[in-house]
């Protein structure tokens, strides 16, 4: 199903979904599949360029935070919280990079439940060489926005982060 059939099917299935369950707020539930459905097609797109370049797009944002860190180094849950992960699938991402040999887990010397993870010579190649190629496809996904429009979907999606996280039970103060 391409993008406009799938706007279709939004659409038709709205006001049936209203019908059948008149308690659920009808357009914030289309703005919950609307982003939805664009990060099924985000992946579908990217899934694959990151295939062609050995990589998930979890494991090059990972390496990518990496290498953006101060000393090319961070903790399994401070790149759990930055990518948005479970800390369950972090230790199989960490695993992976470490396995390939993209990065090191080196455990503290005081702690030896702590550890950092850092980015090695060979992960900092294979992600300047996938940041080449992966940078086209990326664009390509938001150009159908002007210059406007992509300012103003990233200000409401930022705003729309806190909104999830400062307001969702049992997380946010409701649930205090």
């Amino acid at each position: 199903m391409r993008g406009a059939s799938r706007l279709a099917a939004i659409d038709v299935s709205t006001p049936a979904m209203a019908w059948a369950l008149p308690n659920l707020p009808s357009a914030e539930t289309v703005l919950v599949r609307l982003l939805r459905l664009n990060l099924a097609s985000i992946s579908e797109v990217l899934d694959g360029e990151f295939r062609k370049v050995g990589l998930t797009e979890l494991t090059f944002q990972v390496l990518c935070l990496l290498m953006a860190s101060k000393d090319g180094q961070a903790t399994p849950s401070d790149l759990s919280d930055l990518v948005g992960t479970s800390r369950a699938n972090m230790t199989r991402i960490i695993a992976s990079i470490v396995d390939e040999g993209y990065a090191m887990r080196e455990v503290e010397a005081n702690d030896a439940r702590r550890s950092n993870i850092s980015i090695t010579p060979l992960g900092r190649k294979v992600t300047e060489n996938a940041a080449d190629y992966l940078a086209e496809p990326i664009r390509r996904i938001f150009a159908g926005l002007s210059e406007k429009e992509f300012t103003q979907l990233e200000a409401l999606l930022r705003k729309c982060v806190l909104s999830v996280s400062d307001n969702s039970y049992p997380f946010g103060p409701s649930g205090k």
